[in-house]
């Protein structure tokens, strides 16, 4: 397969990339799109074989669902069957925006998007682009992170092409994408709400939305199902968002031990401060914001850059714990395949 790229010039249904990627989605073709969270791998979610095309570009396990993306909340709710008044809360409060909520899937809507499930994941987008393919293919779009399965999700154009050129049919190309890492899920079927992910929204800022505590699924819950069973959000195996380096979690003041211990290979840091250590041929530091929303958007371009320079091994500098660190906390831990 020949993949075609085009700059998005105007994100809005007349720029010409936009309305040449809504057409490879209505004939059920695969687009890459950038959206506020990562860059996205779309499919017409209301066909199944443009759905399963997803699967097979990603490497994607059968049992892992795919978020379905709706232009606004009234095309969402046509995606379900229940629609309780917490999802109203949440979706005035954060629609469109990087939260993803679960609930009883509609019947319209084919199992292979929920691995299976009773439930869907859906979300309306507010990344201008986004917004503009949804409106101009006329249909919901499923699309999860537009990378190979279980790796480092793509935050530009050119990480889709690496990894998945001659796979899919189009990449729309419009910059980085600010977030940097994917939506919080929310599971609204159980009585109590409970987030399956942490992600761009806070779980404070839920619960300040809601008006109640909320739960969540820990690691070691979301890794315990058995064989086969169907994940109830992406994102929830023992081991995801990895590099292809090595990857290990490190205090500030044992940094310059890992280093020596690795030093057999080209070694990357990701650090939150200075450190008196300069690059070399076998050492690449990074350095990324300490504040959470601005370490969050740099993180997995960082995980990319290293990867791409050869790194066999990346330690990371330990981020801060705090509720606004868990969705940094949760890739981590995930990167690195612990479900401790």
């Amino acid at each position: 397969m020949l993949t075609e790229y085009l700059m998005v010039g105007e994100a809005s249904t007349s720029d010409p990339a936009i309305h040449r990627a809504a057409r490879v989605i209505r004939e059920g073709g695969l687009v890459a799109f950038r959206t506020e969270t990562v860059y996205g791998l779309g499919a017409n979610a209301l066909s199944e074989s443009a759905v399963r095309k997803i699967f097979a570009a990603k490497g994607r396990p059968a049992t892992n669902p795919i978020i379905v993306h709706a232009a606004e909340a009234s095309k969402a709710k046509a995606l379900v069957s229940e629609w309780p008044p917490e999802a109203q809360t949440l979706a005035n409060a954060f629609w469109p925006g990087a939260l993803t909520l679960v609930l009883a899937r509609a019947g319209g809507v084919p199992a292979v998007v929920s691995a299976g499930g009773p439930t869907v994941a859906v979300r309306v987008p507010s990344d201008p682009v986004a917004r503009a393919l949804i409106e101009a293919s006329g249909v919901p779009i499923a699309a999860p992170s537009a990378n190979p399965s279980n790796r480092v999700s793509a935050t530009t154009a050119e990480h889709v092409r690496r990894h998945l050129d001659g796979k899919i049919d189009l990449v729309l190309d419009a910059g980085p994408s600010a977030g940097g890492m994917e939506s919080t899920v929310v599971r609204l079927t159980g009585g109590v709400p409970v987030i399956l992910r942490p992600g761009l929204v806070s779980a404070a800022e839920i619960e300040a939305a809601l008006g109640v505590s909320v739960a969540g699924c820990g690691i070691s819950e979301s890794a315990a199902r058995r064989a086969g069973d169907a994940d109830e959000s992406p994102g929830m195996g023992r081991l995801h968002y990895a590099p292809q380096a090595r990857l290990l979690v490190v205090d500030e003041s044992a940094l310059r031990t890992e280093i020596a211990r690795h030093s057999l290979g080209r070694v990357g840091a990701i650090l939150l401060g200075p450190a008196d250590l300069p690059d070399s041929d076998s050492l690449r530091l990074l350095r990324l914001p300490a504040d959470s929303s601005g370490y969050m958007s740099s993180f997995y371009a960082a995980l990319h850059e290293l990867d791409e320079w050869g790194a066999s091994d990346i330690l990371v500098e330990r981020p801060p714990v705090g509720r606004e660190w868990d969705a940094v906390q949760d890739r981590l831990r995930r990167a690195m395949g612990d479900g401790n």
